[in-house]
């Protein structure tokens, strides 16, 4: 199974050495997937390496052999026989970080195929309590869809003012946003609608004992 990204690159380099019987170069790979540094791709080619869909030549440039093809991956990463599917796992939401900061995690969970929809989900540790009367606790791992839409009693992933992700509850009202918790030790606080953008809303909830 693989991340967006991982797949992303994948089709590239497959197209890349078709067109030019060659694979391309971490420039060239770094500048496809708009990422700023070399490293992110480091990580991605290693794990592409290790779930045996490339291998790299030692002591030569250039020189990704391709042993798997795109279309070769289980399509939106579901196991349709075992009913299951991975996703990716970025790690904890806590103030202060934005998702695309814990977004490039190599982690994935498994989970039953019928926790998710149509669309593109992901998972997060939460940090915390200020949800515990809606039943989530600290460490448990929260089921995200993506998504820049939600609907007032929706349950978000927020970030604001491109710093903070936070998970509340969901109300527009007029032109501001109202970003509630679930315990009477934190208060709600509103904001101007331009401050908040939506990165997700909570479909489930895994917790281990």
């Amino acid at each position: 199974m693989l991340t967006k990204k991982q797949a992303e690159l994948l089709d590239f380099i497959t197209e890349f050495i078709k067109e030019n019987k060659i694979s391309p170069s971490y420039d060239e790979m770094k500048n496809k997937l708009r990422l700023k540094s070399k490293s992110g791709i480091h990580r991605i080619i290693s794990a592409l390496e290790e779930r045996e869909f490339i291998r790299r030549l030692p002591n030569r440039a250039r020189a990704i052999e391709l042993i798997r093809k795109p279309e070769d991956i289980i399509n939106n990463n579901k196991d349709t026989t075992l009913g299951l599917s991975q996703l990716p796992l970025y790690g904890k939401i806590a103030a202060g970080t934005p998702i695309e900061a814990i977004s490039n995690s190599d982690s994935f969970i498994t989970i039953p195929q019928d926790m998710i929809s149509r669309g593109e989900h992901y998972a997060l540790k939460v940090s915390g309590d200020s949800m515990i009367n809606k039943g989530i606790n600290n460490n448990d791992i929260a089921i995200i869809k993506r998504t820049k839409l939600a609907n007032d009693g929706d349950i978000v992933v927020a970030l604001i003012d491109n710093e903070e992700a936070t998970l509340k509850t969901f109300k527009k009202n007029n032109t501001s946003i109202v970003l509630s918790p679930a315990n009477d030790l934190y208060e709600s606080k509103s904001y101007n609608s331009s401050r908040i953008i939506i990165q997700g809303i909570l479909t489930g909830i895994i917790r281990k004992y």
